[in-house]
């Protein structure tokens, strides 16, 4: 179990909140992890990863014993490590006869297990056996546009899961405003057959074409891959259902309206004033002098009623 840190000060308040699920996400950072034992394929690819998210990843070089994600127990060390480091991203690479070149790609909410998906790499081809103009190599902090090729993205589950995974691990920092300057490269996969699909990463080369809009070239920097799907795991329903939650919407206001000149504005409805049935808190002086000659017209007719008795 990860043990919850209980924080004994305002500060240590403050952080741990920022490390806090959120309903907005901003951008997340990648924990990518060696298994007990690694191929130079394993080792290739997950250092291309690391290179291309170094500007929001970890990577840990030393092998892990006893880190099976699929099993029940296994995932305790990655939820450990995934809490030290602040990352809700998994990218963990381990070798077998069973299963060689095997690459887990997972989310986590919380800190907790989210969803996986165990893919095999074939046909690996890493950064530098591309030889290309080093201009176009891919910038620190530039957006990356992604082409998903093929129907079987649609409509295989195990492709619309790698798909969602995929785009949360190399999609980058969520902005508001984007410079076109800084989209500079592409990730383009396309679907094979319903379980493999071939992943290569490009970058847009813009050259002359006589108009106002250039003319665009994809030329391949690496990494490239075969990707084959294995198994995957989807999130447990309750936990979805926290991990889903969206910003309730501000209600609309009635009788509130924007002006661009006097700013906000907004009507005040006022019920009729019952002026009868109002309370005063200090009486007029008229009124004080209505009742003193009232109390005397009354003690006077009540003496003479007396005097005639």
């Amino acid at each position: 179990m990860v043990a919850i840190r209980v924080p004994k000060s305002q500060r240590a308040r403050r952080e741990l909140l920022k490390h806090a699920p959120k309903l907005v996400e901003t951008g997340k950072k990648t924990l990518i992890l060696h298994g007990t034992k690694t191929s130079a394929v394993l080792n290739s690819a997950l250092a291309d990863i690391f290179h291309l998210k170094r500007d929001n990843a970890v990577k840990f070089s030393k092998k892990n014993d006893n880190i099976r994600p699929f099993e029940s127990g296994g995932e305790t060390s990655l939820e450990f490590f995934s809490l030290k480091t602040d990352c809700s991203l998994l990218v963990y690479g381990c070798h077998s006869k069973k299963r060689p070149n095997n690459l887990v790609l997972g989310r986590t909410y919380d800190h907790h297990i989210y969803d996986l998906v165990e893919v095999g790499v074939e046909s690996y081809r890493s950064i530098e056996s591309y030889v290309y103009d080093k201009k176009l190599a891919p910038k620190l902090g530039s957006k990356p546009f992604f082409a998903f090729i093929g129907e079987h993205f649609e409509s295989v589950d195990e492709l619309k899961h790698l798909k969602e995974i995929l785009l949360d691990l190399f999609k980058g920092e969520v902005v508001e405003n984007l410079n076109l300057a800084g989209v500079d490269r592409i990730f383009v996969c396309t679907a094979i057959s319903p379980t493999t699909v071939y992943m290569t990463h490009c970058a847009l080369h813009l050259k002359r074409s006589g108009t106002s809009i250039p003319r665009i070239e994809l030329v391949e920097v690496g990494p490239s891959m075969d990707l084959v799907v294995r198994r995957h795991r989807l999130p447990v329903e309750s936990l979805k259902k926290e991990a889903m939650k969206t910003a309730d919407h501000a209600k609309k206001m009635k009788n509130v309206t924007k002006d661009p000149l006097q700013g906000k504005l907004g009507k005040v409805y006022i019920p009729d004033q019952q002026i009868a049935k109002m309370t005063l808190a200090n009486d007029v002086k008229g009124l004080k002098r209505e009742r003193r000659e009232a109390k005397k017209n009354k003690e006077h007719s009540k003496k003479q009623k007396m005097n005639a008795e």
